[in-house]
């Protein structure tokens, strides 16, 4: 196959930056079909298909893997080389993982003892998963999933103290992550299999029926009268494409291909614009419905129903998009910016006379979820729901082909962050075999002296170094087992401890020095990657700010609803409060002595005490009124 070559553009289908194989015709078409085949295999046995979990687990990661070695390939530099090497692991990944399926029933009946091409299937499985994440998500994860092995099987001995493990042989290592339900084909593989798989085929059909453009015209109609409407419209664009894709990297590249060039001709610098789109992007992944796949892995290890999950994250979702507008407005005031030519607006009406079908696979989603239904069979019904709302306009109407498109396009978006959780199985397995997860807790706890702002200050740096290397999933799901557990021994609710840790999971899109999201829109922006990261950085700070509201306030509707209000209100003009500090811009440009002003009311708003909430609400209004009298003066 001459033909095959690196793809000369990025690919951002899941939460990290690789570089996919260019596929010759006969490749393409397998795995053209072979991507149907993934998705359909999915929808079946989410719904009327029968089938033990552990098996259709298999199945999935053989799925998933064939298509991963055939599009990610060994060598970036000459992928034609290693073509024929990559078709072998391919139908190896295939085989190992149909081999549990055919085999299982026979290890039972041997009362779980395994024999030897058991253990060769198992330590191959393991392999190629290791190969394949190391392809697809760099070394950190598979490097971690080794160290964790490694600990199991010998050097955890040599520890001394609280992290001594005496060890165990590999034949019993093998089995647990094999044929175990807490191995790579457990409970994250099942997270894999079913939510996060089917709400990824949800968003490709989406995608592919129109929506897209929809979801652009819509933020423009809306928001581009305003001041700095183009960057306004692409925080309000990346949101709803954000509660669709699921991915910040994919969502900057996405809307930020129209958006960032819009902000820069009307008069945002290329920093800036990148900056916003970023920022805005990475707020896409804490959106719901979809939240990426956090909401599901969160609802599958705490057992808390994932329909309460998203409706206590709508409202810190909302608060953190309207950080990042505060931000957006100041500037664009700051630098005298006018709203978009009335004849570049279209009007919503029209906008919406054309698109308003897109918002009906949205409702039928959210209506099967609060009718009680599980959210794979809620997506299985919103996916049918697209295709049927497509037919009510001509323009968008989804034939076969676009059906089989968006077929094929869903399993090779799953590849990445399929792989990515599959591995994570590992790291799941071996914290749970060792107990390492209460080990990390009394750590955390000794180090924080039973501070719980202490331990949530640990693990949000704990978050920043994982993301450093680790897709938002990945961190999220290993600071979950690890910390979330020394949150709740020191007072935090379940909800309130995995909600912190996934917001803070998310810092590694917009934190230097790695932060994906404002790379990749540098590149579109054309400004400077680490001057971007830091401007997405500041733009970004409700991702630090309300998170400890979880914890410390009940704006998770832990408490009544005046309370809930209260401190949605208060905590809202505190954010601005704390914008207009960090942006010395109110009216006109503050004095020092004017934002250390701005940023005690920022305090007195935020903090969790209603007395001071009071004070914070007469400083404000007095000093807005002060901005006032004196810029009209």
């Amino acid at each position: 196959m001459s033909n095959d070559k690196k793809k000369t553009q990025e690919d951002v289908s899941g939460e990290v930056i690789t570089v996919q194989r260019e596929l010759g015709d006969k490749l393409k078409k397998v795995v053209y079909v072979v991507g149907i085949l993934t998705s359909l295999f999915h929808l079946w046995v989410n719904t009327i298909g029968i089938m033990p979990e552990i098996q259709r687990n298999a199945v999935h990661y053989s799925l998933i893997l064939f298509l991963g070695y055939l599009l990610y390939p060994l060598s970036k530099k000459n992928p034609e080389k290693t073509l024929s090497i990559d078709i072998i692991f391919a139908i190896l990944s295939f085989l190992v993982g149909l081999y549990l399926v055919l085999f299982e029933n026979a290890l039972h009946a041997r009362n779980e003892v395994p024999i030897l091409p058991d253990l060769i299937a198992a330590a191959i499985a393991i392999i190629l998963l290791l190969e394949i994440t190391r392809r697809t998500s760099g070394l950190i994860i598979p490097f971690l999933s080794f160290f964790f092995l490694g600990y199991a099987l010998y050097f955890g001995k040599f520890f001394s103290g609280l992290w001594n493990f005496p060890g165990v042989n590999i034949q019993r290592l093998l089995y647990r992550m094999y044929f175990a339900p807490d191995g790579i084909f457990g409970t994250i593989a099942t997270i894999s299999s079913t939510f996060v798989f089917l709400f990824v085929l949800f968003g490709a059909f989406l995608i592919k029926s129109g929506a897209g453009d929809f979801i652009i015209k819509l933020a423009v109609a809306i928001m581009g009268r305003t001041i700095g409407g183009p960057a306004k419209m692409a925080v309000f664009a990346s949101g709803l494409m954000g509660s669709v894709s699921g991915s910040a990297v994919a969502n900057t590249v996405g809307t930020g291909s129209i958006t960032i060039p819009m902000m820069k001709r009307t008069g945002f610098s290329p920093k800036f614009a990148a900056a916003v789109e970023a920022a805005a992007s990475t707020g896409g992944q804490l959106m719901p419905p979809i939240m990426g796949a956090g909401a599901f892995i969160m609802s599958q290890w705490t057992q808390i129903p994932y329909l309460k999950i998203v409706g206590v994250s709508f409202i810190p979702a909302i608060m953190y998009f309207l950080t990042v507008a505060f931000f957006v407005h100041l500037r664009a005031k700051k630098i005298g910016l006018k709203p978009m030519a009335k004849e570049d607006i279209p009007k919503l009406s029209e906008v919406l006379k054309e698109g308003w079908q897109f918002f009906i696979p949205i409702i039928v989603l959210m209506g099967f979820l609060m009718y009680g239904y599980t959210p794979t069979f809620s997506a299985c019904a919103g996916i049918a729901a697209i295709i049927i709302a497509s037919w009510f306009n001509k323009k968008t109407r989804m034939g076969l082909k676009d059906i089989l498109d968006a077929l094929a396009l869903g399993a090779k978006n799953m590849i990445t962050t399929g792989v990515i959780l599959l591995c994570s199985g590992i790291v799941i397995g071996i914290v749970l075999l060792v107990g390492m997860g209460i080990k990390f807790s009394m750590l955390i706890q000794a180090i924080s002296g039973g501070s719980l702002l202490l331990t949530i200050v640990l693990i949000a740096l704990a978050s920043l170094i994982l993301g450093m290397g680790l897709p938002v999933t990945a961190s999220y799901i290993v600071l979950a087992v690890l910390a979330a557990p020394a949150m709740t021994m020191l007072g935090a609710s379940l909800i309130a401890a995995h909600m912190v840790i996934f917001w803070y999971s998310q810092d590694a899109n917009v934190t230097p020095p790695v932060c994906l999201a404002a790379y990749s829109a540098s590149g579109i922006a054309g400004s400077k990657p680490l001057e971007t990261g830091f401007e997405a950085w500041k733009l970004a700070k409700g991702l630090y700010i309300i998170p400890l509201l979880f914890v410390y306030t009940p704006i998770l509707f832990e408490g009544s609803i005046f309370a809930v209000a209260e401190t949605v209100i208060t905590a809202t003009l505190g954010l601005y409060a704390f914008a207009v500090f960090f942006e010395g811009f109110q009216l006109r440009n503050l004095n020092i002595i004017e934002r250390v002003f701005f940023g005690v009311t920022a305090f007195l708003l935020l903090f969790p005490k209603q007395y001071l909430h009071i004070a914070g609400v007469i400083f404000f209004i007095v000093l807005v009124g002060i901005q006032k009298f004196n810029s009209s003066h």
